[in-house]
């Protein structure tokens, strides 16, 4: 294996990397958070449905903003989008991903 050490010295020293290795740990920390807010919103509808038989829109709602919001920082970390995820983007960028899920990802049960 032939490594070309000048190659890797340019890489090291440029400046995207570096800020995108700091947004992307910036972002796993926001992710683990996002993760626990995830937690409570389930917990909150699940006591919803058992209190009024029904699951609640408004919990609906934010908890598939949230699922978004989550799949968009987990796309940036694993590299499948240069696009920085909210609040350094606009939350439309967010949002336009929904298009990208299957179809069949809004029934209700």
């Amino acid at each position: 294996m032939d490594i070309n050490k000048d190659a890797i010295n340019q890489n090291l020293q440029q400046l995207s990397t570096w800020k995108r290795l700091f947004f992307m740990l910036v972002f796993g920390i926001i992710g683990e958070l996002l993760r626990l807010l995830l937690w409570a919103v389930i917990i909150l509808q699940v006591v919803s449905t058992l209190l009024t038989g029904k699951a609640n829109e408004n919990i609906l709602s934010f908890g598939k903003n949230l699922s978004l919001y989550s799949y968009h920082i987990l796309l940036f970390v694993t590299f499948n989008t240069e696009t920085l995820p909210f609040p350094f983007s606009d939350w439309t960028a967010t949002t336009a991903l929904q298009e990208n899920i299957a179809p069949n990802s809004d029934q209700k049960h």
